[in-house]
């Protein structure tokens, strides 16, 4: 074929198939997305902050209770025992909604499982609430446990949500919803338990039910929007319902590329019913993927992030922040790390996620090494508290540019649609142990290592990044089916 005739011929409809991929989300495609962040992964951030403002409050209150029913005070350790309780069976929550979040949203849907899934937060939201007139604290305890049910299913099928209904162009912006409204619940539990808001000691049983907001806006403006078009037609054989909630979602413009690629991958799919988790495991062709997923959201908690937020009460004390004011300071870190959310949805679809995660790994193994040498010097300069305090808020920015953001939509795109739900089961599981190791682990690594366990995370940050620099391709611009095919080619 002459080459004048490919210019003239073909490269109109190139230019044309590269201009008609959205830059931007449609007006219902974006509330959607909002819609089911905010009865999500912002719920879930909310629960995780705002339990912290009210701590000596609460502690008040058992012991208060406890020598009401026993004349007698409580000890020392059964109460650091109890609230140990209260704040670390979110955590088995999650464990447990992350292990049926993937099932409820294949016999559910998306949607569907995200709406079902607000009856634990109302739950939870009733019983804090109704803790302290009835002056029962178990009820905190069984509270905070439904929290974590929720908190567990949200992270599970929200990601998942999003993922399915974003067009290819846009799958990274949309799927950064879900690190975007973590941050924020976590910004705002931070700035709600503040004492100009409802930090005092009177307002803490409301500061606890306050988690019913998230969910009641949830279950008004969630069912306004479709199910997930991809649930529809591969799941669900609904060829119509699929077509109006493309055109919904996209506008009419789009609707034709968009149900031209779920058809391909329904095609590829013939035969096949949704995997269980054992039957993920016993697939070798996904093995790097599962690897892949396993490593990547074990690291998220195991990467020193955690040890970050138990340091910088320290740091910000020995930088001369006076006491009462290191809350605010703490509402800083919050809205650090919920800037970077936002800077890393708007990089994700232009740089791509494999730059975006391995450069974020890599920047925080180099704050790992400032970090350990400014705490090991802390006293030897006046300068040291305040280059600390710089390794802190670099090390949140590193964690939000890339782990924090990228980790999950990852998950959505290294696996096709019947091994999805499964692969949010067992990513979440793997999280939230690794949450639940960090939390009984980390304060006997702190005492026996002291400064110096940022040299343990300095191992698991830039292990991480090499392996995601050798093995896992990058997803950006390309089809489910394009990345599953990058992983067999490859390796």
């Amino acid at each position: 074929m002459p080459k004048e005739y490919l210019d003239h011929e073909y490269q109109p409809l190139l230019v044309k198939s590269i201009k008609d991929r959205p830059k931007f989300p449609n007006k219902s495609l974006l509330l959607a997305a909002c819609a089911a962040c905010i009865g999500g992964t912002f719920q879930c951030g909310y629960n995780v902050s705002v339990i912290n403002a009210p701590t000596a409050y609460v502690q008040n209150f058992i012991n208060q209770t406890w020598k009401e029913r026993y004349q007698t005070d409580i000890s020392h350790d059964g109460l650091t025992l109890l609230w140990s309780t209260i704040v670390s069976v979110f955590t088995l929550g999650g464990f447990i909604g992350a292990s049926i979040g993937g099932t409820l949203s294949v016999k559910l849907g998306r949607k569907g499982t995200l709406l079902t899934n607000n009856v634990f937060a109302l739950t939870a939201a009733l019983l804090m609430g109704l803790s302290y007139p009835a002056g029962f604290f178990e009820l905190l305890i069984i509270g905070r446990f439904f929290s974590g049910i929720h908190a567990g299913i949200a992270i599970c099928v929200q990601p998942l949500y999003l993922g399915e209904i974003a067009p290819t162009s846009l799958r990274g912006g949309m799927g950064m919803g879900t690190s975007i409204f973590i941050t924020g619940g976590i910004l705002t539990g931070q700035v709600m338990g503040l004492k100009e808001f409802l930090g005092k000691e009177e307002y803490w049983p409301i500061l606890l039910s306050t988690t019913c907001i998230p969910a009641i806006l949830q279950l008004l403006i969630l069912p306004w929007f479709p199910e997930s078009p991809r649930y529809l037609l591969i799941d669900k054989g609904d060829d119509e319902g699929c077509k109006k909630a493309l055109k919904q979602l996209h506008g009419s413009s789009a609707l034709e590329d968009e149900l031209e690629d779920i058809m391909k991958e329904k095609n590829n799919l013939v035969g096949f019913q949704a995997k269980k988790p054992w039957e993920l495991f016993a697939d070798r062709s996904v093995r790097w993927q599962l690897l892949t997923i396993v490593l990547l959201n074990a690291a998220q908690q195991l990467n020193g992030i955690n040890a970050i937020y138990f340091y910088a009460d320290y740091v910000f004390r020995q930088s001369g922040i006076p006491g009462e004011k290191i809350p605010y300071v703490t509402v800083g870190t919050g809205a650090c790390e919920c800037l970077t959310a936002l800077t890393c949805g708007m990089l994700i679809d232009r740089l791509g996620r494999k730059v975006l995660i391995t450069g974020g790994y890599t920047l925080m193994s180099i704050c790992c090494i400032l970090f350990t040498l400014t705490l090991t010097f802390q006293d030897t300069s006046p300068v040291f508290p305040y280059l600390s305090m710089a390794c802190v808020f670099a090390f949140i920015l590193s964690f939000g540019l890339g782990p924090g953001g990228v980790t999950n939509i990852l998950t959505t795109e290294l696996f096709i649609q019947t091994s999805r739900p499964s692969a949010y089961m067992i990513a979440g599981s793997v999280n939230w142990l690794s949450f639940f190791f960090v939390g009984l682990v980390f304060p006997f690594i702190v005492i026996g290592l002291q400064q110096y366990c940022f040299l343990v995370f300095l191992g698991v940050c830039s292990s991480v990044a090499t392996y995601i620099f050798l093995v896992v391709p990058e997803t950006k611009g390309k089809t489910f089916l394009e990345i599953q095919n990058d992983f067999q080619s490859a390796l």
